[in-house]
């Protein structure tokens, strides 16, 4: 596999740009600031063994399309977990071309399981994307949109539901794995904000979402809004929608602002 021709993770040079509307539009920016040990802690991943293998990457608070970024996954050979580098925007085996990988950084859950670019990955290629917290733009009106970071309230890592895929390039022979990140509807912190989120994989199901099991029958209970009532959001600065900046000053909250979070209603019991 060709890595001395893969961009560096983080780098936007292969971006589109038209890429910052369409991920406006999408769940399209993430943040990943925890380090390599506390990953390797929280998903259960052998730090010797990244190192053995040249896995290395560092922090990023605006993560986009079309860069390189660590997934977990069941290593093919030992079914241990591991990490991996791969390219956001999943391209199926069988694509002519990597065209593709442009519109697939995301799944929707609800048809991930017969949609022709992800069937086949949801029921044998599943994956954990590592993430602090994510972005979305709520339209103020037809010209202004408010950027938020959506956290949990612990302020703890968490894995995306992810599927990945291998695809071989026609012209240069070199093998390139690939990702995309399954949405959802939104749960009541993320609603007022956008009309979807990620799926996020409660730790307690990492091994059933990774795990081979039945392919017949993939987890598609798994894909659901992670709950109201753990996680936050605030809003942030509009500097996140230029993916060249990627500071830890993107997740300050302007002063003053107060932070949403899940709000049970009284009505009910």
């Amino acid at each position: 596999m060709a890595h001395e021709t893969w961009p560096r993770v983080g780098d936007e040079s292969t971006l589109r740009p038209t890429c910052t509307r369409m991920i406006e539009n999408m769940c399209g920016r993430y943040v990943r600031k925890s380090t390599r040990r506390e990953i390797a802690a929280w998903f259960g991943t052998e730090l010797e063994a990244e190192d053995a293998n040249d896995v290395q990457w560092g922090v990023s608070y605006n993560v986009a399309p079309q860069t390189f970024q660590p997934v977990v996954r069941l290593n093919r050979d030992t079914g241990l977990r591991e990490i991996a580098l791969m390219r956001w925007g999943l391209i199926p085996y069988w694509s002519k071309d990597a065209k593709i990988g442009y519109s697939t950084i995301n799944a929707k859950a609800e048809t991930v399981a017969t949609a022709p670019a992800f069937r086949e990955a949801f029921r044998r290629r599943r994956c954990l994307v590592p993430a602090d917290a994510f972005y979305e733009w709520q339209t103020l009106d037809p010209k202004h949109k408010q950027p938020f970071a959506i956290a949990l309230a612990s302020r703890e890592p968490y894995g995306f539901a992810g599927l990945w895929d291998r695809w071989k390039d026609p012209e240069t022979r070199a093998w390139l794995e690939t990702f995309s990140i399954i949405t959802t509807d939104p749960n009541q912190v993320v609603a007022p904000l956008h009309n979807r989120m990620p799926v996020i994989i409660e730790r307690k199901d990492y091994a059933r979402w990774l795990g081979g099991g039945d392919p017949a029958q993939p987890p598609l209970d798994l894909l659901r809004p992670f709950p109201a009532e753990q996680m936050v959001a605030w809003k942030v600065d509009r500097a996140v929608g230029n993916v060249r900046n990627d500071t830890a000053q993107l997740l300050e909250s302007p002063p003053d602002e107060p932070t949403l979070g899940f709000v049970a209603d009284p009505q009910q019991p």
